[in-house]
């Protein structure tokens, strides 16, 4: 496994975030089937503490050990390299340990108190031993990244994805039985076995490296200088101190940007739970209603994103070359097929979940009462896709803290929304449902304002006119197809011979207004390569 270069690197995690975000929707599509909303949503309900508590140990530290490790090996410093990835463990284990511990202690208090619904426990309780294995997995990702070497994360990423679906599933089925508190509890114990064999993966390609370097420094291919090895042996402390005092230095800023969104996710799940309660909602109902929201609506919705999270990565480097030279019109050209490529692409899947929001939810979660809430939220995804490349780009032109104080008043309002309206009786789940609306279109236009202000950039209003009314008309199109061309007795053909005109007119409709062209197809990972 040799060391790749940037634009490999690079392709190497986004294939595998590709194949990930594909298997991923795998179990949100089959475990509603098994537990049902109710069990999902205590199962979604545990799944935000064990964010947070992941965001505090590894939210900057893998980030730092990849940043000095890169630094040790570019100046042929191999056993500091090993000197930094010791350091971040210790740190990073300590760290996981103590919070395993501290999850399982408050696991009931959390359950009762927080949660408002104590079935949530087992859950809590089998989520605790992936804590500390989580830990160690993102130092030595860090560490492969930091050698430049994307192989170990990408073959890990993608193995733990699959381990984590086939138990996820298999031990909610068997646990089942016992009741669907349990049957959560299983999926999670589920994630912990992924996990578990992510980390020995990257354990393994760890040591077959260790390996095979130890074996390059032994072949007699130099002659070896004279020990002086007594100074280095005495500054070594100091040099571990340093070490641990830079990964600190590094990973606490970036840590405390990212728990601004674990934190804003769970305040959001305790929030809408007690918002519901407030609203006379029984506390099972509130739970499958919230399960619904998050484990089966938002995924969907999320699901074209891949394609706008694709441009967003591919986005950065270009944007921060062209920074680097001043090049404002070419900043401004790339940030024009962005943005166009970034509607054009998610516009007709939004468009196919308003219309056919029944029967996709039929078809998929074999319940159709998710579907008032995914028509209402489908004409806003376009916010969804189109804030990935806005907030890459605030980073690409060294700009986080806006990103991040855009996001911080986004969260603030919609916590604010949700405990306003969902308490209502005549909002109820929907209350929540406005409130995450309404966050997607304020922290996508402070992007965008921050943005213009930054490059006075000049938003292209025809492209967005352009790209509505090609939605409208495939809608139309769909609706009348589906309802009547009847072309086979099954829903799911139906649905597919609908959808798929419906796009067939889209990007018909797309590439006679000039809104796609050939060469825009070279801004979207992998398709250069097969054109």
């Amino acid at each position: 496994m040799r060391k790749q270069s940037f634009i490999q690197g690079t392709l190497i995690l986004l294939a595998a975030g590709i194949i990930n975000r594909m298997l991923g929707f795998i179990p949100r599509i089959i475990l509603p089937r098994v537990i049902g909303a109710e069990g999902v949503g205590l199962y979604q309900l545990g799944y935000p503490f064990f964010i947070v508590l992941i965001t505090i140990i590894t939210g900057g530290i893998p980030l730092a050990i990849a940043k000095m490790v890169a630094e040790a090996e570019g100046e042929g410093r191999p056993e500091e390299s090993r000197r930094i990835l010791h350091s971040g463990l210790a740190l990073s284990l300590g760290l996981g340990v103590f919070f395993t511990l501290l999850a399982l202690f408050s696991a009931s208090w959390v359950s009762n108190v927080i949660l408002t619904d104590s079935r949530v426990y087992y859950t809590f309780v089998s989520m605790t031993p992936m804590i500390a294995i989580v830990a160690v997995s993102a130092i030595y990702r860090g560490y492969f990244q930091g050698r430049q070497n994307m192989v170990p994360s990408a073959l890990s990423s993608v193995l733990e994805s699959v381990i984590r679906i086939v138990f996820m599933l298999w031990f909610s089925w068997l646990l089942l039985p016992r009741g669907v508190a349990y049957a959560a509890a299983g999926a999670m114990l589920g994630v912990t076995v992924g996990e578990i064999v992510g980390m020995l993966a990257l354990l393994w390609q760890y040591y077959y490296i260790v390996k095979r370097d130890k074996k390059a420094d032994l072949s007699p291919t130099a002659n070896t200088p004279a020990p002086v090895e007594n100074p280095e042996k005495t500054a070594a402390p100091a040099k571990n101190h340093s070490i641990f005092k830079r990964l600190i230095r590094i990973s606490v800023p970036v840590t405390a940007g990212r728990l601004v969104g674990s934190f804003s996710y769970l305040l959001e799940s305790i929030i809408t739970a007690r918002s519901l309660a407030l609203a006379g909602i029984a506390t099972a109902a509130a739970t499958a209603q919230y399960g619904s929201l998050q484990g089966m609506v938002i995924p969907l919705l999320l699901l074209p994103g891949v394609l706008s999270s694709s441009l967003a990565v591919s986005l950065v480097p270009s944007l921060s070359e062209a920074s680097a030279r001043r090049d404002l019109p070419t900043i401004h050209k790339r940030m024009h097929q962005a943005l166009r490529l970034a509607m054009v692409t998610g516009a007709p899947f939004a468009a196919v979940m308003y219309i056919f929001a029944v029967p996709l939810c039929t078809l998929m979660y074999g319940n159709a009462d998710t579907a008032p809430m995914l028509r209402m939220m489908a004409p806003f995804a376009l916010f969804l896709y189109v804030q990935a490349p806005l907030q890459a780009a605030l980073q690409a032109m060294e700009r986080p803290g806006r990103a991040l104080v855009n996001t911080l008043i986004g969260a603030v309002v919609k916590i604010a929304l949700i405990l306003l309206l969902a308490s209502q009786p005549e909002y109820g789940i929907y209350g929540a449902i406005i409130a995450i609306i309404v966050n997607s279109i304020l922290v996508t236009m402070l992007h965008g304002y921050s943005l213009v202000r930054l490059i006075s950039l000049s938003i292209r209003l025809a492209d967005l006119l352009k790209t509505l009314a090609a939605m409208i008309i495939m809608a139309a199109g769909m609706s009348y197809i589906y309802t009547s061309v009847p072309i086979a007795p099954a829903q799911w053909a139906q649905f597919l011979f609908a959808a798929g005109s419906g796009m067939a007119l889209y990007f018909g409709i797309c590439l006679l207004s000039g809104l796609i062209s050939i060469r825009d197809l070279d801004r979207v990972p992998f398709i250069k390569k097969w054109r």
